[in-house]
């Protein structure tokens, strides 16, 4: 299979009609392994780019009704042996997007498939001539339990300019709206960079009129050191910081971040700061969960199958559709290389706060060339 780069050499592979019960061993000796090393060997959120991702334009169209091999690349039978595999890892999300999965033909039986499977699973949809009245009752009905959408503004102008698409703001919240309608929770996804940082407040006033369960806020990261003056500088992150963390107190939804790793090392000294010298800095960090990083509990999935570290970071740990999900995320050269916080160089090896943070390698990897150089864009001096 093409596509991205690959880290190294990967273990053998299985074939496609390779059992799932042989992924379950390998996931029991990964937990295992995992708690005696004091972090659980499974991913917390898998992601699965169910169908190749378009630009904006792309959305205002309306594609062919039958989906081919060429545009999907994944198989309803690959798709459940991967559902089958998250099921068997108990990992507490599935994350379900692309360009238009409402393009995919069984995408209402994937969903339905890992409801029976007990996988939470969540669904990110842009608001294209696709979601037709209707089909937002229907994935509620086949056990989607969170639907999420973009808005990269709280105008028009500034979300509706990102995409290169009038209205697509408005019909975006009326989408929302009509989940309301249906009772199915909302998230929304925001990609933050200089074209929109300034606008974090309006938006938060906006998402508590909308009434969301959760807001990921996305740091902008570049897909080549040509973008980086779109990208926030490190005290323009730890400005941003200081907003969320002062959103965080009062409203109703949930706050996360992605690619904003820094972000837990800025909670961790609000917290030494707020405890009036009842809490050392040591004892924040000793206390403190070991952060969600990239191939440290996440798992990107493109619509080839190739699994990766991060949505941002092209390099890939293997293909699901040949190997088990716990194989590549327990035992790809990648993966396990990103788990070791010793690798870290420069500042982010030197922080005491690595294995909470540990800096986004999709950034450091873009801006340098090497997966465990320092994060560009931390403000932190240890």
């Amino acid at each position: 299979m093409g596509g991205m780069p690959t880290a190294s050499q990967l273990p053998p592979g299985r074939s496609k009609s390779t059992p799932v019960s042989a992924g379950r061993a390998a996931v029991s000796e990964a937990d295992a392994i995992g708690a005696s090393r004091g972090f659980p060997l499974r991913p917390l959120q898998v992601t699965w780019e169910m169908t190749r991702p378009g630009g904006g334009k792309a959305a205002t169209a309306r594609p062919a009704k039958s989906a081919s091999r060429e545009a999907n690349h994944f198989s309803t039978a690959e798709a459940f042996h991967l559902i089958e595999d998250v099921a068997a890892m108990h990992v507490p999300l599935l994350a379900l997007t692309g360009g238009d999965p409402l393009t995919r033909p069984d995408l209402f039986p994937i969903i339905e498939f890992a409801s029976g499977h007990s996988v939470r699973t969540a669904l990110t949809l842009l608001p294209t001539p696709n979601l037709e009245p209707g089909i937002i009752a229907e994935l509620k009905a086949c056990g989607l339990m969170r639907v999420g959408f973009w808005l990269h503004g709280s105008t028009p102008a500034l979300h509706d300019s990102y995409w290169g698409i009038s209205g697509l703001h408005r019909r975006t919240l009326d989408a929302i709206g009509t989940c309301h309608e249906v009772q199915l929770p909302v998230q929304v996804n925001t990609i933050v960079s200089r074209r929109n940082v300034q606008d974090l407040d309006s938006m938060i006033e906006l998402l508590t009129r909308l009434d969301v369960v959760l807001w990921n806020v996305v740091f902008f990261v570049p897909t080549s050191r040509d973008e980086a003056g779109t990208m926030l500088s490190a005290d323009e992150h730890e400005d941003a910081f200081a907003r969320l963390y002062q959103a965080s107190r009062h409203v109703h939804f949930q706050i996360k971040t992605t690619e904003g790793q820094h972000y837990q090392r800025y909670l961790l000294q609000q917290r030494v700061r707020e405890s009036r010298g009842r809490l050392t800095e040591a004892e924040a960090i000793t206390c403190a969960p070991k952060g969600l990083s990239d191939g440290k509990g996440l798992v990107f999935i493109n619509y080839r199958g190739e699994a990766s570290p991060s949505r941002f970071l092209p390099l890939s740990g293997g293909d699901v559709t040949r190997q088990s999900l716990a194989d590549v995320y327990c035992e790809s050269p990648l993966f396990v290389s990103l788990r070791d916080s010793s690798r870290l160089k420069g500042k982010c090896g030197r922080c005491p706060a690595r294995n909470v943070c540990g800096g986004s390698r999709a950034r450091a990897y873009v801006m340098t060339g090497d997966l465990f150089a320092s994060d560009p864009c931390c403000a932190f001096e240890p």
